[in-house]
């Protein structure tokens, strides 16, 4: 069999990073307009936004616990595991609460309430948003000591941010809220990122040889890591769509829109980049 060939002749560098660049830029809009309208880049779960989560097991249908808690702010109504449900809500005050615990423990006695105020979900979404700018800088520090050249070192830290930036106007259209798991799971997104394009990187400046072998050395390397991660992941998506796992469907949702964000990224944004940057640097020499 034939071995895939990865031709960095075949297309222009500039091509190559119009794409991307373009995809990065449609994700900005919808990202922008998403804080507007939420305050957050991501529309935000119970997690970061407040809300109440109830489990419930019973043999009533959807339509019908729709009509029982009809009185009340019910976001969304997901399938457990064992044939259960799990229902969210949204933000209630104190004595709201009181009656809503009463009311719906009358209707479903082995109810399971959790409870998360607005303001613990605001300090949530502080911490949150404290984990990605620390996750980036200590980025952009690692991969500036690694190469010693700024624009390099620019573009791996860019293509970890239009990464994240991507996946995440990605989560908006899909209806992937923000919370706890989806946040750690962009997390993981980062140094998926940073490892591809840091694979790039260093073959391209630390390695002797042609640009064509390096370049296509370092795909194949690369596209062999992320389709492996790509698989592993895919199976844990299929296994919560079975299973109907909430939790672990937006955590492998979220990596696999990540992945795919990471290759497009890598191979056609950071390519051409460095493609670009090694030839004017061997016409300076």
């Amino acid at each position: 069999m034939k071995k895939f060939k990865y031709d960095i002749n075949k297309y222009d560098p500039k091509k190559m990073m119009a794409v991307p660049a373009a995809l990065f830029a449609v994700a900005l809009v919808i990202v922008a307009i998403t804080f507007v309208m939420t305050g957050m880049p991501v529309t935000p779960g119970i997690d970061f936004a407040g809300g109440t989560a109830v489990t419930i097991q019973t043999d009533d249908t959807k339509e019908e616990i729709e009509a029982y808690f009809a009185g009340y702010d019910l976001k969304s109504i997901d399938e457990g595991i064992s044939g259960g449900y799990y229902l969210k809500f949204g933000p209630m005050s104190t004595e709201e609460m009181v009656a809503f615990n009463e009311y719906i423990l009358a209707g479903y006695p082995d109810a399971g309430i959790d409870q998360i105020g607005a303001n613990f979900g605001a300090t949530l979404q502080s911490q949150a948003f404290l984990a990605l700018i620390f996750a980036f800088i200590g980025m952009a520090v690692v991969v500036f000591i690694a190469f010693r050249k700024l624009l390099p070192a620019l573009a791996v830290v860019f293509a970890g941010v239009a990464d994240i930036t991507i996946t995440a106007a990605a989560m908006n259209i899909f209806g992937i809220e923000l919370s706890l798991a989806t946040t750690a799971a962009l997390l993981m997104l980062i140094g998926y990122s940073v490892d591809s394009n840091i694979l790039l990187t260093t073959k391209v400046l630390k390695r002797q040889g042609k640009l064509e072998e390096k370049m296509e050395g370092a795909f194949h390397t690369g596209f062999i890591m992320t389709s492996t991660t790509f698989c592993a992941i895919l199976a844990m998506f299929l296994v919560s769509l079975i299973g109907n796992v909430p939790t672990l469907y937006s955590i492998s949702a979220v990596l696999l829109i990540g992945l795919v964000c990471d290759l497009i990224f890598t191979w056609g944004f950071n390519a051409g980049m460095l493609r670009l940057y090694v030839g004017k640097q061997e016409v300076r020499r």
